[in-house]
């Protein structure tokens, strides 16, 4: 049963560039394009649009989970990498993503509850966790490995 919808709307300006609006949101449209070729390359594409709600999602998750339990961070650095591959005809996938979340220095009275945190943000993270029912997606958090569902790529082509 769906319980939320929510609506955007792409409309063509020219080429492969797209003015993206979100219903009922009060922000700006956002450009998107395709990389060259066919497209122009002076917005994102899918496969990066599709990175960076991954990192956007796993960041924002991570943090709140910090800040309920009190151990607030100064800053937050996601670095997301997207991995591609041709499939058997020869077209272009997004074969894996592998995020690196590095949330900065931790005060050492907070190490318990970052250590909780760390294990328990992903699972509420509902992008990757969709994105993950078809695609592979490794999180690191500071370096240390949290979780790798399937096996992606080590390096894109």
């Amino acid at each position: 049963m769906v319980e939320s919808e929510q609506t955007l709307v792409l409309e063509r300006v020219e080429r492969y560039r797209f003015d993206v609006r979100f219903e009922g949101r009060p922000y700006g449209p956002l450009r998107v394009d395709e990389s060259s070729p066919p497209g122009d390359d002076t917005a994102p594409n899918p496969s990066r649009l599709l990175a960076t709600a991954v990192g956007h999602c796993l960041s924002s998750s991570l943090l709140f989970c910090l800040e309920r339990a009190h151990a607030p961070i100064a800053g937050m650095t996601t670095t997301v990498v997207t991995q591609l591959a041709r499939n058997e005809r020869g077209r272009w996938r997004v074969v894996g993503l592998r995020v690196d979340l590095d949330p900065g220095p931790l005060d050492d009275a907070n190490a318990a509850a970052f250590e909780r945190c760390r294990g328990l943000f992903e699972e509420f993270c509902i992008v990757t966790e969709s994105v993950r029912q078809g695609i592979p997606v490794a999180v690191s958090v500071a370096g240390a490995p949290v979780s790798s569902t399937g096996t992606a790529p080590a390096t894109p082509p």
